[in-house]
């Protein structure tokens, strides 16, 4: 397997390499690339050092067989064709393809089965928040269609990237050290003891589209006619993102039933003892592979209705760990690949 990195010196272009090499995913080689500004830097990587190579439109990935790409939009609709042209698969970050109808948007344990159809040979992984949602909605929606969802989203800095993760560290430190105005480049505001309710660009109907994200990307991913509607609010957590869910369903379900569906669902881990305080928190979720849900109740506003918490890192499952999950389900459906 040769395997490329595209956006190497990046926040996820660094989880990649993490992420590949916890889970043992089979690389023989593998090749580096990034800007102007980050080629030339050195990573090592299974205790070898690796150059990265300034990304350009030549014939670098004529024998690469899957490029994990995190290097915005932009950049992916401009590359796409050098990277795909002699069959590499490109598994993509950014959202630039998530609703191109001949791009599978795939969460392995939800919709794994869409990434063996790929006739570009891109492959698009969802918004992190998304992906977070769809893990714990996709075994509830076995017990009984979900029809409406209602999500508020608390996100983390890294959802921003390396340099917005700095900024959050920075405002910290200038008002530890008295400073009445902080550093703000990345966020809208102050980061820093705040909430921002505004994730990405507000559109005409005053959702974001972060949220706009939210609900198209959810229908996608699980086939459905699901609806969402999401508030996305940026929060001074460094990069675990958490989720309050509410669900409204064709036939009632209740809390055991829902636990106990989550307790058996590949990728979660229940937390829900809230007597003992056990409850998931980004704190005790960053770093971790699995999407945690715990304050599993009714919904005392719904005859039909569950509420829930959801937490999972940004960065890991939210990014790197789904992508490089999308490329161990090609390989272990290598012979169905179409």
């Amino acid at each position: 397997m040769k395997v490329a990195i595209v956006g190497a010196s990046g926040a996820v272009g660094q989880e990649f390499m993490r992420v590949l090499d916890e889970q043992n995913f089979p690389v023989d080689e593998l090749v580096l690339f990034g800007s102007k500004r980050s080629a030339g830097r050195i990573f090592t990587f299974r205790g070898e050092d690796y150059v990265v190579q300034l990304l350009q439109h030549n014939d670098d990935f004529r024998d690469i067989d899957i490029a994990f790409v995190s290097a915005g939009a932009k950049t992916a609709v401009e590359f796409a064709p050098t990277i795909t042209k002699f069959g590499c698969t490109m598994i993509d970050n950014s959202s630039a393809f998530r609703l191109d109808d001949d791009v599978p948007l795939v969460v392995p344990e939800v919709n794994g089965e869409d990434a063996l159809h790929a006739p570009k040979h891109i492959i698009a992984n969802p918004n992190c928040t998304t992906i977070l949602m769809v893990v714990a909605l996709k075994p509830l929606d076995n017990l009984s269609h979900i029809k409406n969802v209602q999500v508020a989203s608390y996100q983390a800095a890294s959802g921003a990237g390396l340099e917005a993760m700095d900024e959050l560290a920075l405002q910290q430190s200038e008002i530890a050290h008295g400073k009445l105005e902080t550093t703000v480049k990345h966020f809208q505001h102050q980061l820093a003891y705040n909430v921002i309710p505004h994730i990405d660009v507000f559109l005409d109907n005053n959702y974001t589209r972060e949220e706009a994200k939210m609900y198209h990307e959810t229908r996608k991913i699980m086939h459905s006619d699901i609806r969402v509607s999401a508030t996305c609010v940026r929060v001074p957590v460094m990069r675990a993102h958490s989720e309050a869910i509410w669900i409204e369903c064709e036939d009632p379900i209740t809390p055991d039933q829902a636990r106990a569906a989550l307790q058996l669902a590949p990728g979660v881990v229940v937390m829900d003892e809230p007597r003992a305080n056990v409850y998931p928190m980004p704190k005790d979720c960053t770093s971790k592979d699995p999407v945690y849900v715990g304050r599993i109740r009714e919904d005392l506003s719904s005859d039909y209705g569950l509420t829930f918490w959801v937490v999972g890192d940004q960065i890991k499952k939210g990014a790197a760990l789904n992508a490089v999950q999308i490329g161990q389900y090609l390989l272990a459906h290598r012979g169905r690949k179409s």
